[in-house]
């Protein structure tokens, strides 16, 4: 079984930009339900259909499969639209973790997080200095939550 172990912050500067390099991102989700999720996206040129279980202890359960890019786009219009999550996504490498910083644009701009796949939960993660609160347990900041509920829609924002 696949599985995905993740920890996500919010990013607090822009210190990470100087050595990332940033791939355009368009995602939505064809079915969620209280146990799982599918998920279509584009990243950059190619496409991908994922299937993501519930976190606990942050292990989740994921499957990803590639698709054909067209078939992506495809199925992000028929049936994701106008529910979508447009991202630019940088990746930075620290020591031996690589974290991946998405901005995000449309309705969700103005919000940046940092993610960082583990091999084990309890895996010790030395911070780099510019992330900030860890927002791992949040479900607002899951990116299935930002499609029907934007940042720009939060109180204070």
């Amino acid at each position: 079984m696949g599985i995905e172990i993740e920890r996500k912050f919010l990013v607090q500067s822009g210190a990470w930009r100087s050595e990332a390099t940033g791939t355009p991102y368009c995602q939505g989700y064809i079915a969620k339900t209280s146990g799982a999720n599918v998920r279509v996206r584009v990243a950059g040129d190619r496409g991908f259909l994922t299937l993501k279980g519930k976190a606990k202890n942050l292990v989740r359960p994921e499957f990803e499969y590639e698709i054909p890019v067209d078939d992506a786009r495809e199925m992000l219009e028929m049936w994701c639209h106008p529910f979508i999550v447009e991202k630019v996504r940088y990746r930075v490498a620290l020591g031996e973790l690589i974290w991946e910083v998405d901005e995000f644009l449309g309705l969700n701009q103005g919000l940046i997080l940092a993610e960082v796949e583990l091999s084990d939960p309890n895996q010790v993660v030395p911070l780099p200095d510019w992330v900030g609160e860890e927002v791992s347990d949040l479900a607002q900041y899951y990116n299935s939550s930002l499609a029907y509920n934007p940042y720009s829609s939060w109180p204070n924002t």
